[in-house]
């Protein structure tokens, strides 16, 4: 299967530079593959589960408990429901 080719302009740094050119050259390829090869090798260890994980791991850290969460929606409901103290002082 051929693959199409776009051309694109980046500005990089010369360390990040120089670090693609030190990759290439020990992959023995193009500074193009080896940038092809870096960004799908970080688009694969990056998983949407990876995210929730995190977002549990947080919410876990913060001692989130269903009962936690009714209760500051319940709050958070009252809130919005009360008169915003700017109309009561109109």
């Amino acid at each position: 299967m051929a693959t199409g080719v776009v051309r694109a302009t980046y500005a990089l740094d010369y360390e990040t530079v120089q670090g693609l050119a030190d990759l290439a050259g020990r992959w023995n390829m193009s500074k193009s593959e080896a940038l092809r090869t870096v960004i799908r090798a970080a688009d694969a260890e990056v998983q949407p589960d990876d995210r929730l994980a995190a977002l549990d791991a947080l919410q876990a850290s913060m001692g989130l408990t269903a009962h936690a969460a009714a209760a500051w929606e319940h709050t958070a409901l009252l809130e919005r429901r009360a008169p915003s103290k700017r109309a009561a002082s109109l």
